[in-house]
Protein backbone atom coordinates (compact mmCIF):
# COMPACT_ATOMS: atom_id res chain seq x y z
CA UNK A 1 0.00 0.00 0.00
CA UNK A 2 2.49 2.48 0.79
CA UNK A 3 4.36 2.03 -2.64
CA UNK A 4 0.92 1.87 -4.28
CA UNK A 5 0.80 5.75 -2.47
CA UNK A 6 4.35 6.87 -3.27
CA UNK A 7 3.83 5.91 -7.16
CA UNK A 8 0.30 7.49 -7.51
CA UNK A 9 1.84 11.10 -6.04
CA UNK A 10 2.09 12.77 -9.43
CA UNK A 11 -1.12 11.97 -11.09
CA UNK A 12 -2.56 13.28 -8.14
CA UNK A 13 -4.65 16.93 -7.73
CA UNK A 14 -2.38 18.93 -4.95
CA UNK A 15 -4.20 18.64 -2.36
CA UNK A 16 -4.56 14.74 -2.61
CA UNK A 17 -0.76 14.79 -3.12
CA UNK A 18 -0.14 16.34 0.35
CA UNK A 19 -2.42 13.76 1.84
CA UNK A 20 -0.09 11.11 0.23
CA UNK A 21 2.72 12.70 1.31
CA UNK A 22 1.65 13.06 4.58
CA UNK A 23 1.10 9.32 5.12
CA UNK A 24 4.27 8.22 3.58
CA UNK A 25 5.88 10.93 6.49
CA UNK A 26 3.73 9.02 8.78
CA UNK A 27 2.54 6.04 8.20
CA UNK A 28 1.49 4.29 11.43
CA UNK A 29 -0.02 7.60 12.62
CA UNK A 30 -2.26 7.53 9.64
CA UNK A 31 -3.67 3.79 10.05
CA UNK A 32 -4.09 4.82 13.61
CA UNK A 33 -6.51 8.29 13.56
CA UNK A 34 -9.54 8.95 12.00
CA UNK A 35 -10.54 10.58 9.34
CA UNK A 36 -10.71 14.48 11.00
CA UNK A 37 -7.20 14.08 12.66
CA UNK A 38 -5.78 12.80 9.11
CA UNK A 39 -7.12 15.37 7.29
CA UNK A 40 -6.05 18.16 9.97
CA UNK A 41 -2.93 16.94 10.11
CA UNK A 42 -2.75 16.76 6.28
CA UNK A 43 -4.27 20.67 6.08
CA UNK A 44 -7.31 19.37 3.54
CA UNK A 45 -10.90 18.99 3.67
CA UNK A 46 -12.05 15.53 4.98
CA UNK A 47 -13.51 15.00 1.49
CA UNK A 48 -10.00 15.49 0.06
CA UNK A 49 -8.61 12.53 2.15
CA UNK A 50 -11.79 10.21 1.08
CA UNK A 51 -11.00 10.98 -2.48
CA UNK A 52 -7.89 10.26 -2.01
CA UNK A 53 -8.40 6.98 -0.31
CA UNK A 54 -10.86 6.19 -3.76
CA UNK A 55 -8.45 6.70 -6.07
CA UNK A 56 -6.51 4.29 -4.77
CA UNK A 57 -9.06 1.86 -5.87
CA UNK A 58 -10.32 1.53 -2.59
CA UNK A 59 -14.02 1.84 -0.92
CA UNK A 60 -12.77 4.54 1.09
CA UNK A 61 -11.16 6.15 4.17
CA UNK A 62 -11.93 3.18 6.43
CA UNK A 63 -10.45 0.57 4.00
CA UNK A 64 -6.90 2.38 3.76
CA UNK A 65 -6.27 2.60 7.39
CA UNK A 66 -6.95 -1.25 7.30
CA UNK A 67 -4.35 -1.71 4.51
CA UNK A 68 -2.03 0.65 5.83
CA UNK A 69 -2.31 -1.29 8.71
CA UNK A 70 -1.90 -4.87 7.07
CA UNK A 71 1.53 -3.15 5.46
CA UNK A 72 2.46 -1.92 8.20
CA UNK A 73 2.49 -5.40 10.14
CA UNK A 74 4.32 -7.52 7.26
CA UNK A 75 8.09 -8.13 7.00
CA UNK A 76 10.55 -5.17 6.09
CA UNK A 77 11.08 -4.58 2.85
CA UNK A 78 13.84 -6.70 1.34
CA UNK A 79 14.57 -3.16 -0.40
CA UNK A 80 17.24 -2.73 2.90
CA UNK A 81 18.95 -5.55 2.14
CA UNK A 82 20.47 -5.61 -1.40
CA UNK A 83 22.69 -8.30 -3.41
CA UNK A 84 26.30 -6.84 -2.86
CA UNK A 85 29.46 -7.91 -5.01
CA UNK A 86 30.75 -8.60 -1.43
CA UNK A 87 28.16 -11.26 -0.36
CA UNK A 88 28.95 -14.57 0.39
CA UNK A 89 27.69 -17.39 -1.60
CA UNK A 90 25.26 -18.51 0.97
CA UNK A 91 24.08 -14.40 1.77
CA UNK A 92 23.49 -13.82 -1.87
CA UNK A 93 21.81 -16.98 -1.81
CA UNK A 94 19.39 -16.11 1.33
CA UNK A 95 18.96 -12.44 -0.13
CA UNK A 96 16.83 -13.08 -2.99
CA UNK A 97 14.97 -15.81 -1.35
CA UNK A 98 14.09 -13.50 1.06
CA UNK A 99 13.23 -11.07 -2.07
CA UNK A 100 10.87 -13.78 -3.54
CA UNK A 101 9.25 -14.40 -0.16
CA UNK A 102 8.57 -10.69 0.56
CA UNK A 103 7.36 -10.41 -3.38
CA UNK A 104 4.45 -13.06 -2.01
CA UNK A 105 3.86 -11.21 0.87
CA UNK A 106 3.29 -7.64 -0.65
CA UNK A 107 0.65 -9.77 -3.04
CA UNK A 108 -1.09 -11.41 -0.57
CA UNK A 109 -1.68 -8.11 1.26
CA UNK A 110 -2.77 -6.67 -1.62
CA UNK A 111 -5.24 -9.45 -2.56
CA UNK A 112 -8.61 -9.03 -0.88
CA UNK A 113 -8.70 -6.16 -3.07
CA UNK A 114 -8.13 -7.96 -6.67
CA UNK A 115 -11.21 -7.90 -8.24
CA UNK A 116 -10.82 -11.69 -8.73
CA UNK A 117 -14.53 -12.26 -9.45
CA UNK A 118 -14.97 -10.21 -11.97
CA UNK A 119 -12.20 -11.64 -14.09
CA UNK A 120 -13.15 -15.05 -13.35
CA UNK A 121 -16.47 -14.07 -15.11
CA UNK A 122 -14.85 -12.48 -17.85
CA UNK A 123 -12.74 -15.56 -18.70
CA UNK A 124 -15.42 -18.04 -17.76
CA UNK A 125 -17.88 -17.02 -20.74
CA UNK A 126 -14.41 -16.37 -23.49
CA UNK A 127 -14.54 -18.42 -26.78
CA UNK A 128 -10.80 -17.88 -26.49
CA UNK A 129 -7.88 -16.68 -23.98
CA UNK A 130 -4.96 -15.28 -25.59
CA UNK A 131 -1.81 -14.78 -23.23
CA UNK A 132 0.65 -12.00 -24.40
CA UNK A 133 3.78 -9.59 -22.24
CA UNK A 134 6.79 -8.60 -23.51
CA UNK A 135 10.40 -8.81 -22.27
CA UNK A 136 10.62 -10.53 -18.60
CA UNK A 137 6.53 -10.34 -18.86
CA UNK A 138 6.57 -12.77 -21.84
CA UNK A 139 7.23 -15.91 -20.29
CA UNK A 140 4.38 -15.59 -17.61
CA UNK A 141 2.37 -15.55 -20.77
CA UNK A 142 3.79 -18.54 -21.69
CA UNK A 143 3.40 -20.09 -18.05
CA UNK A 144 -0.14 -18.78 -18.02
CA UNK A 145 -1.32 -20.45 -21.84
CA UNK A 146 0.18 -23.75 -20.52
CA UNK A 147 -1.64 -24.10 -17.29
CA UNK A 148 -5.29 -22.78 -18.57
CA UNK A 149 -5.56 -24.40 -21.77
CA UNK A 150 -6.47 -27.45 -19.68
CA UNK A 151 -9.54 -25.97 -18.74
CA UNK A 152 -10.98 -26.53 -22.22
CA UNK A 153 -10.89 -22.62 -22.89
CA UNK A 154 -9.20 -22.12 -26.29
CA UNK A 155 -5.42 -20.67 -25.17
CA UNK A 156 -2.58 -18.81 -26.99
CA UNK A 157 0.61 -16.38 -26.41
CA UNK A 158 1.94 -13.43 -28.14
CA UNK A 159 5.61 -12.46 -27.20
CA UNK A 160 6.22 -10.48 -29.67
CA UNK A 161 4.98 -6.95 -30.13
CA UNK A 162 3.95 -7.47 -34.05
CA UNK A 163 2.02 -10.84 -33.51
CA UNK A 164 0.15 -9.00 -30.61
CA UNK A 165 -0.66 -6.25 -32.50
CA UNK A 166 -2.16 -8.38 -35.43
CA UNK A 167 -4.14 -10.49 -33.12
CA UNK A 168 -5.22 -7.48 -31.34
CA UNK A 169 -6.34 -5.63 -34.77
CA UNK A 170 -8.74 -8.57 -35.75
CA UNK A 171 -9.97 -9.96 -31.86
CA UNK A 172 -13.52 -9.89 -31.76
CA UNK A 173 -16.52 -10.59 -28.68
CA UNK A 174 -15.68 -13.46 -27.18
CA UNK A 175 -12.03 -13.00 -26.73
CA UNK A 176 -10.35 -12.07 -23.83
CA UNK A 177 -6.64 -10.72 -24.48
CA UNK A 178 -4.86 -10.97 -21.07
CA UNK A 179 -1.76 -8.93 -20.90
CA UNK A 180 1.01 -8.49 -18.02
CA UNK A 181 3.53 -6.38 -17.26
CA UNK A 182 5.35 -5.00 -14.01
CA UNK A 183 5.47 -1.32 -14.89
CA UNK A 184 2.38 -1.06 -17.33
CA UNK A 185 4.38 1.87 -19.78
CA UNK A 186 4.62 -0.53 -22.46
CA UNK A 187 3.61 1.61 -25.69
CA UNK A 188 2.45 -1.44 -27.55
CA UNK A 189 0.49 -3.60 -24.98
CA UNK A 190 -1.60 -0.07 -24.26
CA UNK A 191 -1.90 -0.18 -28.27
CA UNK A 192 -3.14 -4.07 -28.44
CA UNK A 193 -5.64 -3.09 -25.27
CA UNK A 194 -7.28 -0.40 -27.42
CA UNK A 195 -7.41 -2.20 -31.07
CA UNK A 196 -8.86 -5.17 -29.07
CA UNK A 197 -11.08 -3.48 -26.87
CA UNK A 198 -12.73 -1.38 -30.68
CA UNK A 199 -13.28 -4.55 -32.26
CA UNK A 200 -15.45 -5.68 -29.23
CA UNK A 201 -12.53 -7.75 -26.92
CA UNK A 202 -12.19 -8.16 -23.65
CA UNK A 203 -9.37 -6.61 -22.32
CA UNK A 204 -7.69 -7.68 -19.02
CA UNK A 205 -4.46 -6.23 -17.80
CA UNK A 206 -2.28 -8.01 -14.72
CA UNK A 207 0.04 -4.44 -13.64
CA UNK A 208 0.26 -2.09 -11.90
CA UNK A 209 -2.71 0.66 -11.37
CA UNK A 210 -2.42 4.19 -12.20
CA UNK A 211 -0.68 2.81 -15.81
CA UNK A 212 -1.09 3.50 -19.31
CA UNK A 213 -1.83 -0.01 -19.77
CA UNK A 214 -4.16 -0.41 -16.32
CA UNK A 215 -6.53 2.61 -18.49
CA UNK A 216 -6.23 1.28 -21.15
CA UNK A 217 -7.80 -2.27 -20.17
CA UNK A 218 -11.31 -3.26 -19.46
CA UNK A 219 -10.45 -4.66 -15.68
CA UNK A 220 -7.11 -4.90 -14.29
CA UNK A 221 -5.72 -6.78 -11.34
CA UNK A 222 -3.45 -4.30 -9.78
CA UNK A 223 -0.03 -5.94 -8.95
CA UNK A 224 2.24 -3.89 -6.64
CA UNK A 225 5.67 -5.28 -6.14
CA UNK A 226 8.68 -4.01 -5.09
CA UNK A 227 11.82 -4.50 -7.01
CA UNK A 228 15.33 -4.65 -6.18
CA UNK A 229 17.31 -2.44 -8.78
CA UNK A 230 20.45 -4.75 -7.89
CA UNK A 231 22.16 -6.14 -11.04
CA UNK A 232 22.31 -8.97 -9.41
CA UNK A 233 19.07 -9.86 -8.75
CA UNK A 234 15.84 -10.84 -10.96
CA UNK A 235 12.57 -9.60 -10.89
CA UNK A 236 11.04 -10.67 -8.14
CA UNK A 237 7.75 -9.15 -9.75
CA UNK A 238 7.35 -12.22 -12.29
CA UNK A 239 7.06 -14.43 -9.09
CA UNK A 240 4.21 -12.43 -7.89
CA UNK A 241 2.41 -12.60 -11.66
CA UNK A 242 2.66 -16.10 -12.00
CA UNK A 243 1.22 -16.69 -8.16
CA UNK A 244 -1.54 -14.40 -9.06
CA UNK A 245 -2.62 -16.23 -12.57
CA UNK A 246 -1.84 -19.19 -10.34
CA UNK A 247 -4.63 -18.39 -7.67
CA UNK A 248 -6.75 -17.08 -11.24
CA UNK A 249 -6.71 -20.56 -12.79
CA UNK A 250 -7.71 -22.42 -9.86
CA UNK A 251 -10.73 -20.20 -9.22
CA UNK A 252 -11.57 -20.13 -12.54
CA UNK A 253 -11.80 -24.01 -12.59
CA UNK A 254 -14.20 -23.76 -9.76
CA UNK A 255 -15.84 -21.25 -11.26
CA UNK A 256 -16.41 -23.81 -14.35
CA UNK A 257 -17.33 -26.95 -12.59
CA UNK A 258 -17.06 -30.46 -12.84
CA UNK A 259 -16.52 -30.47 -17.31
CA UNK A 260 -13.35 -27.89 -15.93
CA UNK A 261 -11.99 -30.43 -13.38
CA UNK A 262 -12.64 -34.03 -15.63
CA UNK A 263 -10.41 -31.87 -18.39
CA UNK A 264 -7.63 -31.35 -15.05
CA UNK A 265 -8.00 -34.67 -14.37
CA UNK A 266 -8.16 -35.91 -17.86
CA UNK A 267 -4.50 -33.97 -18.39
CA UNK A 268 -3.05 -35.62 -15.33
CA UNK A 269 -3.61 -38.75 -16.65
CA UNK A 270 -2.30 -38.47 -19.74
CA UNK A 271 1.49 -37.59 -18.65
CA UNK A 272 0.92 -39.87 -16.05
CA UNK A 273 0.30 -42.69 -19.01
CA UNK A 274 3.40 -40.88 -20.80
CA UNK A 275 5.86 -41.90 -17.99
CA UNK A 276 4.51 -45.28 -17.40
CA UNK A 277 5.41 -46.31 -21.28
Amino acid sequence: MLLRIEESLPGLPRAERRVGKWILAHPRRAANSNLREVARAAQVSEPTVVRFSRRLGLAGFRELTLRLTEALSRPGSYLHSRVGPDDSVADAATKVLDASIQSLHELRGELSALPMSAAVNALKGARQIVFAGLGASGHVARDACHKFFRLGIPCSTYTDAPGLLQFAAVATAGDVLLLTSHTGRWRELTEAAGLARRGGATVLALTRSQSPLADAADLFLPCHISEDTSIFTPMSSRLAQLALLDALQVALALALGPPAISRLRHAKAALAASDDA
